[in-house]
């Protein structure tokens, strides 16, 4: 019997292990922290586009950071924005802040800290830390 409980175990334990990552499912703070880099990512592209109306260049910045309180406010002032409204790219970009706003607001209200409320943080974005080889 023993025999049999160790190859149940290991069973178990392999199946367990051969299951990618990303099984659980999402927290409102992934999922908040991954819609944000979403659009941060998809605002840089926007403003690199060369195939993309002028309009673009007067956008507000949309440099986004879930854990400043600031955040609400710059998404508000985003969708709100009323040029571009003739950039498909643009009305997009605006509907995905639009869900992250309602997410942070409704859903993740209680899941989530803001650890500052620098909103001047926002407007100039932090370049991620170079790795050196």
């Amino acid at each position: 019997k023993l025999p049999t409980m160790k190859m149940l175990l290991l069973l178990i334990a392999l199946l367990c292990s051969a299951l990618p990552a990303s099984a659980a499912p999402p927290t409102c703070y992934s999922r908040v922290l991954s819609l944000s880099k979403e659009i941060t990512e998809s605002f840089k592209e926007l403003q690199t586009s060369k195939t993309v109306d002028a309009c673009v260049g007067t956008l507000p910045r949309l440099y986004l950071d879930i854990h400043n309180y600031c955040v609400l406010a710059k998404l508000r002032d985003f969708v709100a924005y009323p040029g571009c409204d003739r950039v498909l790219e643009v009305n997009e970009l605006k509907e995905k802040a639009r869900s992250l706003y309602t997410i942070l607001i409704s859903y993740c209200r209680r899941d989530l800290v803001f650890l500052t409320d620098d909103c001047n943080a926002l407007e100039i974005p932090i370049s991620p830390p170079i790795e050196h080889s």
